[in-house]
């Protein structure tokens, strides 16, 4: 026998009978044998599209007592030494599996049925409805002592990444990525057999929780490996789903659903918790840390790198957004392609004249964040390299972070005088223009920039990131793994 918090299964021979609960859990009702016998129904039918020779049909029993006969759902028995999850406990190699199931789930949201109605759920304010239904139901349950520590922050981080990110959610709409889909793909539910694996046990009780963007289809299988101790299967599994659905979300949407399946996850184990089930209060506990983790690395951040030439900012902004995973913007590039001018091409000229006039510089700064806006918008954390010695230049950049709900944080490079001279006269020709002379000159009018993280970039390359990091992901190590493109194998 199994049982979870909606039904119970028992296995006889070859067979599964799978018996919904008459309970209300105010997301669905199933008090009546009515609807549970139309829950059976409808789960036969849902479920028939991913493993059509699993799901056999519908029976009854009736009790001793029963006034009615009891629907239940019947099914073809599976092998337990074959579920997923048991695979992935044991150790052993799942990649084949999981690339396989990564295929099939992509091949299905690719002709799944879509429309206006399945859209609506895919757009940013469902979202955020059902977050904050989940954040009501757990808030249900403080009286009893069960509420997470972690739910406060989750609560403002998920608020924060919405607000700014209207742009992103629309796009995946226009995308055709909203889609009618699984809604609940767990490694116990997966069969690894001969012939290829079973996916059983799609969301049945609320279609509209079934319609879902084909990444939050897959990032419940990511979140459900992270719980079984296997993060890089996870990332192995999403990195495959993208190349195979073609998906360019950005890495934030990534963390952003996998920690929303955490939390449904950590709600669901309250609810068990409840009920009386062993060990569901600490698997609450541990999904709502797994929800703040990713929420903490889907966080959209404006990195600005500055600092005069020679301080070290160009090579610690690619080197930091290489480590990260985000996207680098550099005003020196920006520039010349603003100009016309191949960015290897020297524009060297006098201290303020030529393509550095304040004109030239105020055009590059609102271009270069007008950019960054864009990017930011779409889910995308961004790292502008510049110099950024300008407190005007400085303010605009607030303010495209407070209007695209993104975290600022400001590193300000430095090194001595001679170690900066030392650079500046060896370096070979590149998108900087500045020499020693021009160097000196903004040296001689930088004005403090008091907000900034200082950053001695004199040493080592690596123990200079590492400083960087720190200030940009001040959580460290309790950071979810970073994700990369679709085309791109995950770290």
């Amino acid at each position: 026998m199994f049982e979870t918090h909606t039904a119970i299964v028992f296995f006889a021979c070859d067979r599964a009978y799978k018996v919904k609960k008459p309970v209300d859990l105010e997301f669905l009702d199933y008090t009546t044998v009515a609807a549970r016998r139309a829950a059976c129904e409808h789960e036969v039918a849902l479920n028939r599209r991913f493993a059509p020779d699993v799901y056999l049909g519908l029976g009854e029993f009736r009790g001793p007592d029963a006034q009615a006969p009891e629907p239940l759902v019947v099914m073809r028995r599976m092998p337990a030494d074959r579920r997923l999850s048991r695979l992935v406990r044991e150790g052993a190699d799942v990649d084949d599996v999981l690339r396989t199931v990564a295929r099939h789930l992509a091949a299905w949201h690719a002709d799944a049925p879509r429309g206006p109605e399945v859209d609506e759920q895919g757009t940013r304010d469902a979202l955020l409805s059902r977050w904050e239904a989940g954040f009501a139901q757990v808030r249900a349950l403080a009286a009893e002592g069960f509420v997470p520590a972690e739910v406060p922050e989750t609560e403002r981080l998920v608020r924060r990444y919405l607000a700014g990110r209207k742009p992103l959610f629309d796009s995946r709409i226009e995308r055709g990525r909203v889609v009618d889909g699984h809604g609940d793909l767990l490694a116990e539910d997966i069969f690894c057999l001969d012939d290829g694996p079973r996916v059983l046990d799609c969301l049945e009780f609320d279609d509209r929780l079934r319609y879902v963007d084909g990444l939050d289809d897959a990032a419940f299988l990511a979140m459900d490996l992270e719980q079984l101790g296997a993060p890089q299967a996870a990332a192995y599994f999403l990195a495959r789903y993208g190349e195979f659905s073609g998906d360019p979300a950005p890495p934030s949407l990534w963390h952003h659903y996998i920690a929303y399946r955490a939390f449904v996850r950590a709600k669901v184990s309250l609810i068990q918790a409840r009920q009386g089930a062993s060990g569901a209060q600490a698997a609450s506990r541990r999904l709502a840390a797994t929800a703040l983790r990713h929420l903490r690395s889907s966080a959209v951040c404006l990195t600005l790198v500055g600092g005069l030439p020679g301080s070290g900012k160009s090579t610690l902004s690619g080197a930091l957004a290489d480590r990260l995973g985000v996207t680098l913007l550099s005003s020196d590039r920006l520039r010349k392609e603003l100009a016309g001018i191949p960015v290897e091409q020297s524009a060297a000229a006098g201290y303020k004249k030529g393509l550095y006039t304040a004109e030239w510089t105020a055009r590059t700064y609102a271009a270069l964040l007008d950019r960054a806006a864009v990017l930011l918008s779409s889910g995308e954390s961004v790292v502008l390299d510049a110099t950024w010695s300008d407190a005007g230049q400085r303010a605009a950049a607030l303010g495209v972070a407070a209007r695209t709900s993104a975290d600022l944080v400001a590193l300000h490079c430095h090194v001595p005088d001679d170690v900066s001279a030392a650079r500046l006269t060896t370096r070979a020709a590149g998108p900087s223009d500045a020499g020693p002379d021009i160097a000196a000159a903004m040296a001689a009018g930088e004005p403090p920039w008091p907000e900034a993280v200082a950053i001695d970039s004199s040493g080592p390359l690596e123990s200079t990131v590492a400083r960087a990091l720190a200030a940009v992901r001040p959580w460290g190590a309790g950071q979810a793994p970073v994700f990369r493109r679709p085309y791109m194998e995950p770290d």
